[in-house]
C-alpha cells in the first residue's frame, strides 16, 4: 500500500461518513414537511419489509402535510399503521386510498431536545473521521517502520491527512449549525 492508496482510501471514507451522516440529519425531524421522512419507515408488503417510498409515492401537499398515495389498494391500512408505530411520532389520517401526514408543530423544548440530538449525531460523526484519520496514520507509520517510505514522505502523508480530517470535520459543523437553524426556525 502506498502514501497514495493511504490518502484515497482515507478521504473516500471520510466523504462516506459525511454521507452517511447526512442521512442521519435528514431522519431528525424539522418543524417543516418533507418526503425523506418517511423514508426509515418500514411496510409490511407481502412479507417483506420495505420502506415507504417503495410502496407508495410521498409527496408534499403544503408545508406541513405529506401525501402518502399507495400503489395498491389495501396497502393504505399497512401504511397508515407503519408510520403511526414509528417513532417520528405523527399520526396519519385517512380520505379514501389517500393518506395525509400533518406535520406538528415543535414546541421550543423538543427544539432544544432536537439541537441536541444533532449535535451528539454531529460528536459521532466527528468521532468516526478521527478514527479513519488514526487509521490512516498508522499505516503511514506501518511504511517508514517497514522502510518502504521516507521521514519526509511519512511527515507529508500525515500532514495531508490531517488537512483532509480538518475539512472533513468543518463540513460536519457546517451542516449541523445548518440543521439547527432548520430546527429553532419557527
Amino acid at each position: 500500500m502506498s502514501i497514495e492508496d493511504i490518502k484515497k482510501s482515507a478521504e473516500e471514507k471520510m466523504a462516506k461518513s459525511i454521507e452517511v451522516f447526512k442521512a442521519d440529519l435528514q431522519k431528525i425531524r424539522t418543524g417543516r414537511a418533507h418526503p425523506g421522512i418517511l423514508d426509515q419507515v418500514l411496510v409490511d408488503y407481502y412479507g417483506s419489509m420495505l420502506p415507504i417510498s417503495q410502496v407508495a409515492n410521498v409527496t408534499l401537499l403544503d408545508a406541513r402535510t405529506l401525501s402518502v398515495q399507495p400503489w395498491e389498494k389495501g396497502m393504505g391500512g399497512k401504511i397508515e399503521r407503519a408510520i403511526r408505530e414509528s417513532e417520528l411520532g405523527l399520526n396519519p389520517s385517512s380520505q379514501g386510498e389517500l393518506l395525509r401526514v400533518p406535520m406538528p408543530a415543535l414546541t421550543e423544548e423538543r427544539r432544544r431536545d432536537l439541537t441536541k440530538v444533532v449535535k451528539h449525531a454531529g460528536e459521532e460523526a466527528k468521532i468516526a473521521v478521527r478514527n479513519l484519520r488514526r487509521e490512516a496514520n498508522d499505516h503511514a507509520k506501518k511504511l517508514l517502520k517497514d522502510k518502504t517510505i521516507t521521514e519526509d514522505e511519512e511527515r507529508r502523508s500525515l500532514d495531508e491527512v490531517q488537512k483532509l480530517t480538518d475539512r472533513t470535520i468543518a463540513e460536519i459543523d457546517r451542516m449541523v449549525s445548518v440543521k439547527e437553524g432548520e430546527i429553532m426556525a419557527v
